[in-house]
C-alpha cells in the first residue's frame, strides 16, 4: 500500500500510549474470531479491487505518459493485492465473493460521495484514501494471527504513498494555485474516509470484536484510535505543503 510508519502503539483516551496485544494463537481456532477475519479481508479485498478499478479509470485523464504509466502501474499493484487476498481467503474455505458483499454498496457509495473533478483530485483521493486504509488496518494487526498479519504486511509493504505524495508535491509545485483546492479536497476525503471506517467497523464490530475487546472502555479507545489516524493525515497534508 505504502511507505508508513508502524504504529502498532496508539494513544489511549487519556493521552498514555496503550499496546495492541498480539492475538492470542488458539482465536484462530474461534468461530467468532474467524467471522472477523472474513469481514476484515473482505473489506480489505473489495477495497483493493475498487482500487484497481478506479486507478485504471483515472489512469486515461494523466496529463503525461509518464503518469499513466505510474498511475497504471498503482492499478496492477492493487490488482496483485486483491489476488492475495483472495487466496488467502480460499486457503481458509472462504468465498472471495462472499465475503466482499457486504461492503460493495457502503463502498461504492463513498466512491460515488467522493468523486474527482479532475485528474490531480484523483491523486489526492488515491494518497489520502491508501494511507489513512493502511492506518486503520495496521492498528488492528497486532491483533491478528500471524498468517493474517504477514498477509497485511505484504499488502503495506508495497510503497504506493511515496509515489504518489512525490508527485502531487511536483504538481503542487507547478501550479500552486491547487493548493487551496486540493487541501479543501483533503479534508472533505478524510472526514469521508474516517465516517466510513468507523461505521463499517461498528456494523461489523472490529473495533470492539478485535481490537478493544479487552478493554473496560472500548468507545473511548476507538475515539482515541480515529484522533490517531486524523493526526496521521494531518502531518501528510504538511509534507505536501498543505493544511488539513
Amino acid at each position: 500500500m505504502n511507505n508508513r510508519t508502524n504504529e502498532g502503539v496508539q494513544p489511549g483516551p487519556d493521552g498514555a500510549e496503550t499496546s495492541f496485544a498480539a492475538a492470542d494463537p488458539d482465536r484462530v481456532q474461534n468461530p467468532r474470531y474467524a467471522r472477523f477475519i472474513a469481514d476484515l479481508l473482505g473489506v480489505i479485498a473489495y477495497g483493493e479491487l475498487s482500487g484497481f478499478e478506479r486507478l485504471s479509470s483515472d489512469a486515461r485523464f494523466s496529463p503525461t505518459l509518464a503518469d499513466r504509466a505510474g498511475i497504471g502501474r498503482l492499478a496492477v499493484q492493487e490488482f496483485a493485492h486483491f489476488e492475495l487476498v483472495s487466496s488467502h481467503l480460499a486457503a481458509r474455505g472462504i468465498d472471495v465473493e462472499q465475503a466482499m458483499a457486504p461492503f460493495v454498496a457502503s463502498v461504492d457509495a463513498f466512491h460515488e460521495r467522493t468523486r474527482p473533478a479532475d485528474w490531480f483530485e484523483s491523486l489526492m483521493k488515491a494518497y489520502v484514501i491508501d494511507a489513512i486504509s493502511g492506518d486503520f488496518y495496521r492498528a488492528l494487526a497486532d491483533r491478528l494471527d500471524t498468517e493474517t498479519r504477514g498477509l497485511i504486511g505484504r499488502i503495506d509493504a508495497d510503497d504506493d504513498t511515496a509515489l504518489l505524495g512525490r508527485r502531487l508535491k511536483e504538481a503542487l509545485a507547478d501550479d500552486p494555485r491547487l493548493a487551496s483546492r486540493l487541501a479543501l479536497w483533503g479534508r472533505r476525503l478524510v472526514g469521508e474516509a474516517l465516517t466510513q471506517a468507523q461505521r463499517i467497523g461498528i456494523e461489523r464490530e472490529f473495533l470492539g470484536g478485535l481490537l478493544f475487546a479487552d478493554t473496560t472502555d472500548p468507545a473511548a479507545h476507538t475515539t482515541a484510535l480515529f484522533a490517531q489516524l486524523t493526526r496521521n493525515h494531518s502531518r501528510r497534508m504538511s509534507a505536501l505543503g498543505l493544511t488539513a
